[in-house]
């Protein structure tokens, strides 16, 4: 008897989780074939074929109606999954039937819907530079373009590295702006010298009010900049860095740009790269990312967590619809490098990390072959996502169930979690934040 096998014996009776079969993005900027970790989690998630020339972006675990989760029942006559007739059963709607399994706590909070989306990314290329709107503007933009803004809800989310892991992130400070202005001449060229000149009068004696205001200036200016004036800009600043990195090394944000504009030929985003931070993560440490803040992911694999919406407004460095007004007025302009979680050690081999924000949480856990890990019972949902291994997943009442690579499981509120690996284990989950619990 292997492994799972000694494990398994004596817990064959079903658990309180739900097993879930989750939807896949194929979007352009994901990773190819089976060099994407969210390909190889989907094929063994949903007993399908990896297309090697198919990018496989992200995969979506919640109730989200652009890329839904569906019960699993093992043994069910209909592919394993519980139908209603002849369609499966969503976990929105499975939800939306059972609001106890969310909590009461969330119910009235949120409703009868889980309040976060749970997602693994595998980035190839950089995704679009966008932000993501408050509350406030997605319901106008919901309400105006539909077709375009699919919901009226915001979109925090939270970045926690699988691998090495880069992205664009926040503005960077008016020093390094300074420095920027002086070393790319090409975006006062751009930009005008108007603009240019009142970033450098900037002194440590203004108020924020007019360091945004500047910002806001110089930026909006930047990006609504006409395609001619962009690709001549980028190919005269393209041949001047070529130039120059045969007498000198390019910096690490010039490299940077360079690798952008290879990717997206003379567009603006290239340029807006110069205005934001460039931050690498380790895996373990996590970016969080919260409204009408500028970002774009660069490339890596990650976990992401968000509340539950789809609400994306691109300015730049992407082939789909582009709307730089609404981006430049909804921007915060904060300034400076944004804050890296490194996670809080719940026990030995768990690490969570807790954003600012009432919808979600995510905890990292990994595991030797043997050990075992504890999920105490909490007042909200948790979906758990198995990244790597197998083992064995235990609910309070002591039913067990194999848990290997690819398996994705919703666990309802006040369930108790026990996690036993049969080999090197590592598990994601992503529940309620905390911190909303305690503060209420």
């Amino acid at each position: 008897m292997g492994s799972i096998g000694k494990l398994m014996k004596h817990h064959n009776q079903r658990s309180s989780l739900q097993r879930l079969r989750c939807s896949v993005q194929n979007y352009d900027w994901g990773k190819r074939g089976t060099d994407s970790l969210v390909a190889r989690l989907s094929a063994l998630n949903s007993s399908s074929e990896i297309d090697p020339e198919k990018p496989y972006a992200e995969i979506w675990m919640g109730t989200h109606e652009s890329g839904p989760s569906f019960l699993i029942q093992n043994g069910d006559e209909n592919n394993g999954f519980l139908s209603i007739g002849s369609e499966s059963l969503s976990l929105k709607d499975w939800v939306l039937e059972n609001p106890k399994v969310l909590g009461e706590k969330v119910v009235q909070k949120w409703g009868s819907d889980l309040p976060f989306l749970f997602k693994v990314l595998s980035v190839a290329k950089v995704l679009s530079i966008q932000a993501h709107p408050d509350k406030e503007l997605a319901k106008v933009l919901h309400k105006f373009m539909p077709n375009l803004y699919k919901d009226a809800n915001h979109k925090p989310e939270m970045a926690l590295a699988v691998t090495h892991f880069e992205a664009l992130c926040g503005f960077i400070s008016l020093e390094e702006l300074k420095v920027v202005l002086d070393n790319v001449p090409e975006i006062e060229e751009l930009v005008g010298s108007a603009d240019a000149n009142k970033v450098f009068d900037i002194t440590d004696r203004d108020d924020e009010n007019k360091v945004t205001s500047v910002l806001r200036s110089i930026f909006t200016h930047l990006m609504s900049a006409s395609k001619e004036m962009i690709t001549t800009i980028i190919a005269k600043m393209k041949n001047r860095l070529h130039v120059e990195s045969q007498v000198r090394l390019l910096t690490e944000k010039e490299q940077l740009v360079l690798q952008l504009e290879r990717q997206y030929p003379a567009d603006v985003g290239v340029i807006s790269a110069f205005f934001l931070n460039h931050v690498n993560l380790k895996p373990g440490e996590a970016l969080y990312i919260g409204a009408n803040e500028p970002h774009a992911y660069i490339f890596g694999e990650c976990v992401e967590c968000m509340a539950t919406s789809d609400n994306v407004v691109r300015a730049g460095l992407t082939p789909k619809h582009m709307d730089v007004k609404t981006l430049c007025s909804m921007l915060t302009y904060k300034q400076g490098y944004p804050k890296i979680l490194q996670g809080v050690a719940l026990s030995p081999y768990v690490t969570r990390y807790l954003p600012p924000f009432d919808e979600f949480e995510v905890d990292r856990c990994q595991l030797p072959q043997g050990e075992s890990a504890e999920f105490p019972a909490v007042p909200g949902p948790s979906i758990f996502v198995v990244t790597f291994g197998e083992g064995i997943i235990y609910t309070s009442d002591l039913k067990g169930d194999v848990i290997t690579q690819g398996d994705v499981l919703f666990a309802p509120a006040n369930t108790q979690i026990s996690i036993t690996s049969a080999s090197q284990l590592q598990i994601y989950r992503a529940g309620v934040n905390s911190m909303f619990f305690q503060a209420s």
